[in-house]
């Protein structure tokens, strides 16, 4: 289903203004929607005391050469520090491949289903960003950009496949017909055995949305052929992206809506103003402050239909519909905290948004960065997340002192399973979960440092850890 288009709003501000999305220190454009330290309340929701039995949380990492420098920072909104998007996926026959970016192009290393080496790094040369990965047992699917010609001079999101060590086709997804370029992606690819489902950010080159950013789902077969289904233009911006593949019917999705301000259920929407609500959030001109890791956030599928997501949270003291924004579209939304805290929230199915999220910490003084979620055995979820004490915060964004990445396990009610785990491995993008339930991810072994924004480069390393989490 294509989406209704956004028109330009009338009394707000104009495209250049209003959605023009940019990378670097803003202010906000709706005044009195700065938060503050005072802005901080009781939750709404608490989970349940940890469980006595818990398990033991062991993290196992194996180091990973790698033949180029991997710069492994990225600069978010007002140029917080980021993690540079790894994604790891593991093939049919159990072996796994790691995207990461390099100045050369976007290498994919394979691995052994132990998470060691397996041979040389395959270099799409020419290509720019993770935005998914797919392992398949004779090669991978990436979700990236590539060059293009286009008014904006930027680049086209693609998906390229590889068999073996060769390039089998590559499928642009943006261009002249379709008016829009990708110069990021934020995105999610995924595969169900017959098609793949690429949900990534677009920016409007002429025809309605010129000059606005929103959202593009589109659907690519076996064969690298453009199917039918997904959408051309949906969320507006949007700030946090999640996919997840069904065997029939839409992709279920999740999208971070800074028009709208909050996370909303996008799967198969007629347009976003239709889209159930998971959460209002403060939002604006293209920040949702740093609610998705990297703006790209985990949906996991339980074995009843139901689904879970974590994410990053001030919450909402108050939300309602922004009085000078004639659309109706708009909204405006006052956060309840000045830090985020974690949040998940759970789906009854594809197309429903959820009752209240519930918020999992409450420290007022502590800044939660990059929440992770992922399958945790059979009815049980690993939640991860990083702590950052003395938080400093302005315009929706905080620097702090890193305290450690944190584990813990939470049931489908959102209740603690586990005691809370600080442990020396990152995460930093996709998870890949193997046949025996076997969690698996990359990261780059240094220190994280939050106590200052990121300007200039990104450091670099030669070296990933390949982590693996066994329930």
């Amino acid at each position: 289903m294509t989406h209704a288009p956004h028109p330009a709003p009338t009394g707000a501000a104009a495209p250049s203004a209003r959605h023009r999305r940019v990378r670097a220190a803003r202010r906000p454009l709706i005044a009195g929607l700065a938060a503050t330290g005072a802005l901080v309340g009781a939750w709404y929701a608490t989970a349940g005391a940890a469980t006595t039995a818990a398990p033991n949380l062991a993290v196992t990492t194996t180091a990973v050469s790698l033949p180029a420098k991997f710069p492994y920072l990225s600069a978010g909104y007002n140029n917080t520090r980021e993690w540079t998007r790894t994604a790891t996926s593991v093939a049919p026959n159990g072996t796994l491949r790691v995207a990461w970016p390099a100045s050369d192009g976007v290498h994919v290393t394979p691995l052994t289903a132990a998470g060691k080496r397996s041979g040389a790094d395959t270099v799409v040369k020419g290509t720019k960003e993770v935005g998914g990965l797919v392992a398949h047992n004779n090669g991978f699917a990436l979700l990236t950009r590539v060059a293009d010609t286009n008014k904006w001079k930027e680049t086209a999101a693609a998906i390229v496949r590889y068999t073996g060590a060769k390039k089998t086709w590559s499928t642009k997804l943006t261009g002249t017909a379709s008016h829009d370029t990708a110069p990021l992606l934020d995105g999610q690819l995924t595969w169900n055995g017959t098609k793949y489902g690429a949900y990534f950010v677009v920016h409007g080159a002429g025809g309605f949305a010129d000059g606005h950013f929103g959202d593009k789902l589109s659907y690519v077969g076996a064969d690298g052929a453009r199917l039918g289904g997904g959408w051309s233009w949906g969320c507006s911006h949007n700030e946090g992206i999640a996919l997840h593949a069904e065997k029939t019917g839409a992709f279920t999705s999740l999208c971070f809506d800074d028009w709208r301000s909050g996370l909303f259920v996008s799967t198969g929407i007629g347009a976003p103003d239709n889209a159930p609500v998971v959460q209002r959030e403060q939002c604006w001109a293209g920040y949702c402050g740093g609610t998705f890791a990297s703006r790209t956030g985990d949906l996991v599928k339980s074995s009843t239909g139901r689904y879970a997501t974590a994410f990053a949270s001030r919450g909402a003291a108050s939300a309602a519909k922004n009085p000078d924004d004639t659309s109706g579209r708009g909204w405006t939304v006052k956060p309840r905290t000045s830090t985020h805290q974690v949040a998940v929230a759970f789906l009854k199915n594809r197309s429903s948004g959820p009752g209240k999220a519930i918020h999992l910490t409450s420290a007022k003084g502590t800044e939660h960065v990059n929440v992770r979620l992922a399958p945790y055995g059979k009815d049980r979820l690993l939640l991860s997340w990083e702590s950052l004490k003395n938080a400093k915060c302005a315009s929706g964004t905080c620097t702090g002192t890193f305290t450690g990445t944190h584990l813990r396990l939470i049931d489908w009610n959102g209740k603690f399973q586990s005691a809370d785990k600080v442990v020396a491995a990152r995460m930093s993008g996709d998870i890949a979960v193997q046949k025996d339930g076997t969690l698996t991810w990359a990261y780059v072994p240094v220190t994280p440092s939050y106590a200052s924004t990121l300007t200039g480069a990104s450091p670099t390393s030669t070296t990933l850890r390949i982590a693996r989490l066994k329930p």
